[in-house]
C-alpha cells in the first residue's frame, strides 16, 4: 500500500496536483503581502513577486487544458438529458476560460501586447463564472439523486432480499464518498466564482485581498482533497 510520501509523489505528478500546490503558494503569498504591506514593505514586495510568479506559472501548466472539457463532452456528457445540457453549458464556459487564459498569459509575459491582457482577462473570467454556475447546479442535482438512492437502500427497497448486507453497506459508503467529493467540488467552484467575479466586475468585497486569498485557498485545498490518491 502507498504511504503518504508515495501518495504525494503521485499527486504532484498530476497536472491538477501541481496546479493546486502552486495555487496554494499564490494565495498564501497574497495574504502575507496584504498582512505586512503597511509594516514591512520590503517583505511585502517579495511576497507580491511570489504571488505573481505563481499565477503566471499556473497559466503555463494549463496549456491545452481547454481540450479536457471537449473530451469530457465526447466521452461522458451525462446520464440524463438535464445533466447533458448542464454538462454542455458548464464545459463550454470552462473551455472559453481555459482557451482565452492562454492569451492572457501571453499578454502578461510580454509575448502579446500588454493592452490585450484586460480584455482577455474579462472574457476568460466570464467563461469561468458562467461554467461554474452550471457545474454547481449539476453537482446539487447528482447529490440529490444520491440521497434518494441512499434512502431507498436504507429501507431495503432497491436491493433484493437475498442481497447481503455487506454489498448494501459498501454501496452506501460509495454514495457518501461521492457526496463528499461533490461538496468539495461545490466549495471549489463557489470560491473560484468569487475570484472570477473580481475580474469581471471589480468590487470592494470580491477584490479584497482577504476574500481573494481565502477563496483561492478554499479552491486549492478542495482540489487537494479531490485529487489526493486513495
Amino acid at each position: 500500500m502507498n504511504d503518504t510520501v508515495d501518495k504525494l509523489v503521485i499527486f504532484l505528478a498530476k497536472r491538477d496536483g501541481i496546479d493546486k500546490l502552486v495555487k496554494t503558494f499564490q494565495y498564501v503569498s497574497k495574504l502575507v503581502h496584504w498582512h505586512v504591506e503597511s509594516t514591512q514593505p520590503g517583505i511585502a514586495k517579495k511576497f507580491k513577486h511570489w504571488e505573481v510568479a505563481s499565477g503566471l506559472s499556473r497559466k503555463a501548466f494549463r496549456t491545452g487544458r481547454f481540450l479536457t472539457g471537449f473530451n469530457l463532452l465526447r466521452r461522458s456528457p451525462g446520464s440524463t438529458p438535464t445533466l447533458r445540457i448542464l454538462a454542455v453549458l458548464a464545459n463550454s464556459g470552462e473551455m472559453v476560460y481555459w482557451f482565452f487564459d492562454h492569451f492572457l498569459w501571453l499578454s502578461r509575459i510580454g509575448t502579446l501586447e500588454p493592452k490585450f491582457a484586460r480584455r482577455m482577462s474579462f472574457i476568460s473570467a466570464f467563461g469561468e463564472a458562467f461554467g461554474y454556475i452550471f457545474f454547481i447546479m449539476s453537482d446539487f442535482i447528482q447529490m440529490k439523486e444520491g440521497l434518494d438512492k441512499e434512502r431507498k437502500l436504507a429501507i431495503g427497497s432497491e436491493l433484493e432480499d437475498n442481497t447481503n448486507s455487506d454489498v448494501k453497506q459498501r454501496t452506501l459508503r460509495e454514495i457518501k464518498a461521492e457526496r463528499v467529493m461533490r461538496l468539495m467540488g461545490v466549495a471549489a467552484n463557489l470560491a473560484d466564482f468569487i475570484i472570477a467575479v473580481a475580474d469581471i466586475e471589480p468590487n470592494p468585497f470580491c477584490n479584497h485581498a482577504v476574500v481573494l486569498g481565502i477563496s483561492g485557498l478554499v479552491s486549492a485545498w478542495s482540489g487537494w482533497y479531490r485529487n489526493w490518491p486513495s
